[in-house]
């Protein structure tokens, strides 16, 4: 009788319902490579997804079959030549709004206060993106419009992530969520999150604006999950606090 694993395989703890297991552990192999590791022996594949080698093996097999893995000559193994290939397909096709968007549009629902994701311009930050709150008082910022990037949440976010050394970019990274009043405009209020592309770099901020007496520090949950579903998407993972 086959031996039974002492542990679940890592792709049976996040299954897609209605799937196919044996599929969903072949694709846990290829998330195992990453820029840090771009060819990984059999043994190491095995570790990371949990599953015994003579398995790996034979779904290697297939995985090289179709070219999303090849063996290299020492042994170890890499994306192959489809990979590719379905990412030029990818990049025809990606559109950063169409990932966006509908997560501003679902947190500004949650929230009722507008929601923004900036990127670094030189010195200042440009709102990308953009959904104003349904509440008439709020602040009026425009998709286009250029800010500080030494202020704000938005600012301060991606100053943290760019390097920043003082003891609000250290409490950022730690955090991963900046909560601010009045640090741009003393009338306004702000929480902001980082968020990730596929290479772990910061692809911007997303942000929540709000009159100062709305503030609410519970919105840095929501909008800490609106980051990392924009970050998963992008094909990106949060790196580890700190």
């Amino acid at each position: 009788m086959p031996r039974r694993a002492a542990q679940p395989a890592l792709a049976d703890q996040n299954a897609a319902e209605g799937g196919i297991a044996t599929l969903d552990r072949a694709l846990s192999l290829l998330g195992a490579f990453t820029a840090a590791q771009p060819a990984l022996t059999l043994a190491a594949l095995a570790e990371h997804t949990r599953i015994y080698k003579s398995t790996v093996l034979r779904m290697l097999a297939s995985l090289e079959h179709a070219h999303l893995v090849q063996r290299l000559p020492d042994g170890r193994y890499a994306l192959g030549a489809e990979v590719e290939r379905l990412h030029r397909v990818f990049a025809a096709s990606f559109s950063l709004e169409s990932v966006v968007m509908p997560v501003l549009r679902a947190l500004v629902a949650e929230t009722q206060e507008s929601a923004a994701f900036y990127v670094p311009r030189g010195d200042r930050r440009l709102c990308l993106y953009r959904v104003s709150s349904p509440r008439p008082v709020r602040d009026n910022l425009q998709p286009g419009d250029l800010l500080p990037l030494d202020r704000g949440a938005g600012g301060r976010i991606l100053q943290a992530y760019a390097g920043a050394r003082d003891a609000l970019s250290v409490k950022i990274r730690r955090e991963q969520v900046v909560v601010l009043v009045g640090d741009r405009v003393p009338e306004l209020a702000g929480l902001g999150a980082p968020v990730f592309d596929a290479a772990g770099a910061l692809a911007g901020a997303l942000t929540l604006t709000m009159p100062t007496e709305r503030l609410d520090p519970g919105h840095a949950e929501p909008l800490r999950q609106a980051a990392r579903r924009i970050t998963a998407q992008l094909g990106g993972a949060y790196p580890p606090a700190g």
